[in-house]
């Protein structure tokens, strides 16, 4: 083994100038041993570096919906100082991107570019009107079940 170590970093193939390979004293090139300690130093670097650019990017998801969360609110806050209410269940959320049952005072669309964002994991957004007046805006996270710890869990307004 030792042998063909020793004989790989030693010579390497090469073109000659008829095109025809030979062999000769090593001139330019890696040797197997040289790209093989590469290849393994990218792989120690990529599994120390992978498992927490991954939680960051899981975080950056959760974070991203408790803006758009923010923003549906801020518009649903528009749509009530116009309207005097806010949409009612059979509405729901997509009164504020159109007026289909013309409403006295609608003012809208009141997202930007006329159309209801997707959570970032692509699924609605859940909206509710409890009896109170009091509005409830949730996205139910990665696993998109409700409850849930971690990335998983339910982001609510």
């Amino acid at each position: 083994m030792v042998c063909l170590v020793q004989f790989f970093q030693s010579t390497v193939l090469h073109f000659s100038r008829s095109k025809k390979f030979t062999r000769g004293k090593r001139k330019n090139g890696f040797s197997l041993v040289e790209i093989l300690i590469v290849v393994g130093i990218m792989g120690l670097l990529v599994s120390l570096v992978g498992p927490s650019a991954l939680r960051q990017f899981q975080t950056s998801k959760t974070k991203a919906a408790e803006i758009q969360i923010e923003q549906i609110r801020s518009a649903l806050d528009l749509f009530l100082l116009d309207v005097g209410r806010y949409p009612d269940a059979s509405e729901g959320l997509e009164i504020l991107i159109s007026n289909n049952q013309d409403l006295f005072g609608w003012n809208g669309p009141y997202l930007r570019d006329g159309k209801l964002p997707l959570d970032p994991w692509g699924r609605s957004y859940n909206y509710k009107l409890d009896s109170g007046s009091k509005v409830r805006l949730e996205s139910l996270g990665a696993d998109g079940l409700p409850g849930g710890e971690g990335n998983s869990r339910d982001i609510t307004s």
